[in-house]
């Protein structure tokens, strides 16, 4: 049994995540496809299109067999700690024989070199002088690598490139799970023409952000009745035919509003002290003091990333930051958990094929197989100090905030979902 891995948001999923799972079908016909896909907030410190449950759905719909959960320690985190956290997930898996992953960069070897390159010692040496000097780590990353490589310097600003770079780098400390590359066609990760082909995720989600923002106060009214012929059918020429129904049905008031964070955040802010924000993840340098600015000279939540936003801390950064105060996520507790790794495989979906997997997972014991969450964590459990949680229930603790707090950014939410009451979906 052959087993392919793929580290994905999938949000939503579109034509760019269905080729690549016929490309690697192509490769390795009959290879069982198994998906670690981030849980109700993505990388990048936003709140998933639509939740968890519902994008594993469709990646099966998509061709995927099996979707576990990135837990969202690992999820709502820097590429490195992204890609880290599933490789890391999927090598404890004990079945995993490839990951297969997009870039834009057509070169394996080339990716290879640069990922390389960032681990010498000359170049984490030189990295963490810059970073004291006041340099982004992107920034200074991108410019000692190039250097060091011998590479172009414009491959490093590319986020399928950086991710590749990142999966290539946890790919040396993981022997037996073997690269695939295969190379992105269509619009690039930041192109935002809706009408491209493959248009991207992010000309998707802007596209829907805009139509939403337009109708906000239209509750009951659907989405795709607020765009135009154009738009959908830039959509029809984009997504599977599964995706594009689910947007087809999602009301605009379903959709993830930021800005409900807004308050939360100034009450918060208000009755925190800086010695409690300073231990949060993320906040060092005196980052908390110009959130504080912010919040006070801000009115929206869009604004106050634009007005946090530096060179020094990226906007993908300071959401995540956010996000984190939110959830009162300390930089010690995220330390333990990179420590200890993924601790448990949360099965969201599954496929017919998917199952067979799931037995020989199960029959490994490599890690435990969470299909309800009461039988690793109780309600009353989460309700205590995290600190005073086993390793496992405190990453699992995390991903059942990080669902409910999603849930409060949707002003909308027909059928609540939570973590202690919806199974995983098992497709025949």
């Amino acid at each position: 049994m052959h087993v392919t891995g793929i580290i994905a948001e999938y949000n939503p999923f579109h034509n760019g995540h269905r080729y690549q799972i016929e490309q690697i079908r192509q490769t390795y016909p009959r290879s069982i496809v198994i998906a670690v896909m981030s849980g109700s907030f993505v990388q990048r410190g936003q709140a998933a299109l639509f939740d968890k449950w519902q994008r594993a759905e469709l990646a099966i719909a998509g061709g995927c067999d099996l979707v576990l959960e990135l837990p969202f320690a690992f999820s709502c985190r820097s590429a490195q700690d992204f890609a880290r956290g599933g490789v890391r997930l999927l090598a404890r898996l004990g079945c995993v024989d490839t990951l297969a992953f997009g870039a834009e960069c057509p070169s394996l070897v080339t990716l290879k070199t640069i990922a390389a390159a960032i681990d010498s010692d000359a170049v984490q040496r030189q990295l963490h002088e810059r970073i004291k000097d006041g340099a982004s780590y992107a920034q200074a990353l991108t410019e000692l690598t190039a250097t060091a490589a011998d590479a172009d310097a414009t491959l490093l600003h590319e986020p399928n490139n950086i991710l590749a770079i990142e999966y290539l780098r946890a790919l040396e400390k993981t022997p037996g799970i073997k690269p695939l590359l295969i190379p992105r066609v269509g619009a690039s990760y930041h192109n935002q023409d809706i009408s491209a082909t493959n248009a991207s995720a992010t000309a998707i989600r802007q596209l829907l952000h805009k139509a939403a923002v337009a109708t906000r106060a239209a509750d009951g009214k659907l989405l795709a009745s607020q765009l135009t012929e154009h738009d959908v059918h830039a959509l029809r020429q984009s997504l599977p035919p599964a995706s594009l129904e689910s947007l087809q049905r999602l009301a605009v008031s379903q959709l993830p509003d930021h800005d409900r964070l807004f308050l939360p955040l100034q009450a918060l802010m208000l009755r925190t002290d800086n010695q409690t924000l300073c231990k949060l993840a993320g906040i060092n340098e005196g980052l908390e003091n110009r959130l504080r600015d912010c919040l006070q000279t801000t009115t929206t939540y869009g604004e106050l990333l634009a007005a946090a936003t530096t060179k020094r801390y990226p906007r993908s950064r300071i959401a995540r930051t956010l996000i984190h105060l939110m959830l009162g996520v300390t930089q010690t507790q995220l330390d333990a958990i990179d420590k200890a790794g993924p601790l448990y495989a949360r099965i969201l979906a599954c496929g017919p094929r998917g199952r067979d997997l799931l037995h020989r997972i199960k029959k490994a014991e490599t890690l435990p197989l969470i299909t309800k969450t009461s039988a690793f964590l109780t309600s009353p459990q989460r309700a205590q100090s995290l600190d005073t949680l086993s390793p496992l229930q405190q990453q699992l603790t995390l991903d059942t905030m990080a669902t409910e707090l999603r849930q409060l950014v949707t002003p909308q939410i027909n059928k609540k979902r939570n973590d202690f009451q919806q199974p995983p979906r098992f497709f025949s």
